[in-house]
């Protein structure tokens, strides 16, 4: 018998045990879009969990190269690979996975009109990229280590390096944003947003160990980030929203 796939099904609902309270007055902007009622929890329709859905034939050969698929010249910055796996509750690999991911340069500031960060922008690095897990589950992106960078949440409160993640499902309506943090980094600990997390144990699924069996020797270092998108071991999702 055929085994159902692991992005099919009904939508799971959210364990609000691991993820953080709506309301953490250290990361200010929770103070204004924390509900003020309770929570309403709706059914997913079949139009959420079926589509619509991604042409995969719409993926340029670049398209998991940030370094080059700005502009073809290539970006400033610390040559890195990210890579790992994308994998259920049971370990099992989950094929044909769209990933998108975004992050800043390597001066630490978006190409983002309104991104007002003194650092300057790079003209080559467009700052994102996408790809599809194989057979394995396994993908791949090159690209530059991002900068951290100030924002104005408290008097000197900085980001940590990071690239966002987007894990889509079987159609856009099942998404999953989270962030890849780099192992060592200083600032994670310190971070307003990371201290919102109140399991150790989340934060650190979060966190990229350097991998260097997957490094290319005088050219890039590695980073490895596997998702897991369901059970104890899941990886901690911004908005872990129901469905993969």
């Amino acid at each position: 018998m055929t085994e159902p796939s692991p992005t099919s099904g009904p939508l799971f609902p959210r364990d609000r045990f691991w993820h953080p309270p709506a309301y953490t007055p250290g990361y200010k902007t929770s103070m204004t879009r924390a509900p003020s009622r309770p929570l309403v929890a709706t059914n997913s329709t079949l139009s959420e969990e079926t589509g619509p859905v991604f042409g995969h034939d719409m993926l340029g050969e670049q398209d998991n190269n940030l370094i080059l698929n700005f502009t073809g010249q290539p970006a400033i910055g610390e040559r890195i690979i990210v890579h790992g796996r994308v994998l259920d509750q049971s370990g099992r690999p989950v094929p044909n996975v769209l990933i998108e991911i975004w992050q800043a340069n390597a001066g630490g500031r978006y190409r983002h009109k309104k991104d007002g960060y003194l650092a300057p922008l790079d003209p080559n690095f467009g700052g994102c990229g996408r790809t599809i897990t194989d057979e394995h589950g396994r993908y791949e992106f090159l690209t530059v280590r991002p900068g951290a960078y100030p924002w104005p949440n408290g008097v000197n409160d900085w980001r940590p390096m990071h690239i966002h993640f987007g894990i889509f499902g079987s159609g856009f309506g099942q998404r999953l944003i989270t962030q890849m943090y780099f192992e060592g980094d200083p600032l994670i600990p310190r971070c307003p947003i990371v201290r919102t997390i109140p399991s150790q144990e989340a934060i650190d699924s979060l966190v990229a160990p350097l991998d260097m069996n997957a490094a290319l020797p005088m050219d890039a270092l590695a980073y490895k980030f596997d998702i897991v998108l369901r059970g104890r071991r899941q990886t901690m999702f911004e908005n872990r929203l129901e469905g993969l």
